[in-house]
C-alpha cells in the first residue's frame, strides 16, 4: 500500500511538470531534476516521453537537463528478479526453466516497457531475454486517461498535428510494444529484409522461447553509441550514418515499414561501423499510396515547388496552407523536416540541423495554422530521432543523394 501510495505521488508530480512542458513553461534545474526521478521510478508512457526527450532535439531544453534526462537511456527502476522469474515460469511454461537456470539476476538493461537480461541455452548459445514490466499495459492505460502526456508529445515531438489524433496514434504504437508476440513477429521480418547486409544486423528471434510478455533472442555484442561515438574512425562513422540512413528511412520507402525508435539504447555499433537493431517495439506500416505521397512530399520540399507540396499534403490527408503566410509557415516547417536532404555533396549531420523547424515549435501561434493526420506522429520522431544520432556519431554523408535515390525508387515503381 505505502509502495502504491508513493508511485500515485510521484505520478502526479511527473504528470504536473509534463503539463508544465506541454505548456511551453521553461524548468529550473531543481524541476528538471525532480522530473528524471520521477520518470525513472515510473514505467510506461511517463518514462517514454523522457527518453524520448532526452535524445531528440527540443528547444525547451536546456543542455543541463538533456543531459539529466539522458540518464533515462541507460537507467530506471528494474522489476525484482523474483517478478521477473513468475512472469517467464508463467509465459513459458516447462521450456521456462532452460532459461531461468543461467539467467543473470541484474539485467543488463532496464527500459520504460520491459528489462533485458542475459542467460544461456541448454547448448551454451549465449541469448538475450526481455520481460515485460508486470502492470506496464495497465499503467499505459491510465496515462493516457490524463492529456497532459499527449499534450506534450504533440507540441514537442509532432508540431502541427492534431492533438486528439496524436494522443490516439501513440496510445496504439505504445501499446503495441506490449505485446511481445508482435515483435517477434516485426523482428523476424525486419532480420528476413535483412538477412546478408553488410552493414546491418538483427538478432534472431528464438521463437519457442517467446510468448506475449517474454522475447528471447540470440545476443549480440557491440559498441554503445557513446564509445563507438569517441573511438570510431571516420570510415567507421560514415559506414554506420548510411546504414541507420537506410534501415530508418530505407524501410519506410521499399517496404511500407518501419522502426520509429531510433533511441540510443536500440543500437550496438561494431569497430567497422556495423551497425545492430535491437528493438522492434515501436513499429509503424503504411500503405503503398502514403509511402508514395511521402516520396513526392519530400522531392518537392527539396525542390522547393508549392504545387508538389499542395498536392502532396492532400495525398496525406492534410488541411492545405489557406494563403501565402499560412503556406510559408508549413514550407519552413517541411525544410526543417527534410533539410539535411535539401542540398547535394558530403556535409556532417549537424546538431542544430533541425533549427528552423524547432523553432517554430516555439512559436505555438504558428505551429497551429499546420494541420496534419496523426498518423504522421512517428514520421516526426523518426526524423528528429535519427538526425539527432547521425550528429552525435559524427557521420558524413551525402544525405540529399541517399534521399533521392530511395524517394527516386518509389516514384518509379509508382510510374512516376
Amino acid at each position: 500500500r505505502i509502495r502504491r501510495t508513493a508511485t500515485t505521488a510521484i505520478r502526479a508530480g511527473a504528470d504536473q511538470l509534463l503539463g508544465r512542458l506541454a505548456s511551453g513553461e521553461g524548468f529550473d534545474p531543481k524541476a528538471i531534476e525532480r522530473l528524471v526521478l520521477s520518470l525513472g521510478e515510473l514505467k510506461g508512457i511517463a518514462m517514454k516521453f523522457g527518453q524520448i526527450l532526452s535524445y531528440v532535439d527540443v528547444p525547451l531544453l536546456t543542455p543541463q537537463a538533456r543531459e539529466l534526462l539522458a540518464l533515462l537511456q541507460r537507467q530506471s527502476q528494474a522489476t525484482p528478479f523474483a517478478e521477473i522469474e513468475t512472469i517467464v515460469r508463467a509465459e513459458l511454461g516447462e521450456r521456462a526453466a532452460m532459461l531461468l537456470a543461467t539467467m543473470d539476476r541484474v539485467p543488463v538493461a532496464t527500459a520504460s516497457v520491459g528489462q533485458v537480461h542475459r542467460a544461456k541455452l541448454p547448448d551454451g548459445t549465449p541469448v538475450a531475454v526481455k520481460v515485460l514490466h508486470p502492470g506496464v499495459e495497465e499503467a499505459i492505460r491510465a496515462d493516457f486517461k490524463t492529456a497532459q502526456v499527449g499534450k506534450a508529445m504533440a507540441g514537442l515531438i509532432a508540431p502541427g498535428v492534431e492533438v486528439k489524433e496524436v494522443i490516439a496514434e501513440a496510445r496504439e504504437r505504445f501499446l503495441e510494444e506490449c505485446d511481445y508476440t508482435l515483435e517477434r513477429k516485426r523482428q523476424s521480418r525486419f532480420a528476413e529484409i535483412y538477412r546478408g547486409h553488410p552493414s546491418i544486423g538483427i538478432p534472431r528471434v528464438l521463437e519457442e522461447f517467446c510468448a506475449r510478455r517474454v522475447l528471447t533472442t540470440r545476443w549480440r555484442d557491440g559498441l554503445r553509441l557513446e564509445d563507438f561515438a569517441r573511438t570510431a574512425t571516420q570510415d567507421a562513422r560514415d559506414r554506420a550514418g548510411e546504414a541507420l540512413y537506410e534501415f530508418y528511412i530505407g524501410t519506410l520507402y521499399r517496404d511500407g515499414l518501419f522502426n520509429a525508435d531510433p533511441h540510443p539504447g536500440n543500437l550496438l555499433f561494431e569497430d567497422d561501423g556495423s551497425v545492430v537493431i535491437l528493438d522492434h517495439g515501436c513499429v509503424r506500416e503504411f500503405d503503398r499510396g502514403t509511402v508514395a505521397c511521402v516520396a513526392r512530399l519530400s522531392k518537392a520540399v527539396r525542390e522547393d515547388r508549392r504545387e508538389g507540396i499542395m498536392a502532396a499534403l492532400r495525398g496525406l490527408e492534410a488541411k492545405p496552407p489557406e494563403d501565402d503566410k499560412a503556406f510559408e509557415t508549413t514550407r519552413r516547417l517541411l525544410r526543417g523536416f527534410f533539410q539535411p536532404n535539401l542540398e547535394s555533396g558530403l556535409r556532417p549531420m549537424r546538431g542544430d540541423v533541425t533549427f528552423e523547424a524547432r523553432q517554430l515549435v516555439a512559436d505555438k501561434r504558428a505551429v497551429l495554422k499546420i494541420r496534419l493526420p496523426g498518423r504522421l506522429l512517428f514520421l516526426f520522431r523518426i526524423r528528429f530521432g535519427l538526425y539527432s544520432v547521425l550528429a552525435r556519431i559524427g557521420a558524413v554523408r551525402d544525405w540529399w543523394a541517399l534521399e533521392e535515390r530511395l524517394t527516386l525508387e518509389v516514384l518509379a515503381s509508382a510510374g512516376e
